[in-house]
């Protein structure tokens, strides 16, 4: 069974700092690529960073980038979400996912997910 945890949520001030993890069990590591979506409330969830655990090929969604690291630990099957200088409009759940990497390039591209497997979330609140 494929299971993917993420861990690392919670309350925050502006201008602080969260890590979140996505723990990965049931696949095989090397040959996914994960990525880490959020929800605001009422809202589709929207891609924000994505890695390629084959290669470490990644991608940060524009909006995000200079502010968010993703990374990979291969050894420990851990993505890892890096959010500095957070914002009260990055308040969101954020969920992490695993598909491949061709297939999540190709549906990024127009707006689909092309994620195989999902994560249950976790909550980031960011207070002013």
């Amino acid at each position: 069974e494929v299971q993917l945890v993420e861990s690392g949520g919670g309350l925050v001030e502006a201008g602080g700092s969260l890590r979140l993890s996505c723990a990965a069990s049931g696949l095989p590591f090397d040959d996914y690529a994960i990525g880490w979506f959020r929800q605001f409330p009422g809202k589709e969830r929207e891609g924000i960073a994505c890695i390629n655990n084959s290669d470490g090929n990644t991608y940060t969604l524009d909006s995000v980038k200079g502010r968010f690291t993703i990374s990979s630990d291969n050894a420990k099957n851990t993505v890892y979400l890096q959010m500095d200088s957070l914002q009260p409009e990055d308040t969101a759940v954020y969920y992490c996912a695993a598909g491949f990497w061709l297939a999540i390039v190709d549906a990024w591209s127009d707006g689909r997910d092309g994620m195989d497997y999902w994560g249950k979330g976790t909550q980031v609140t960011v207070s002013s």
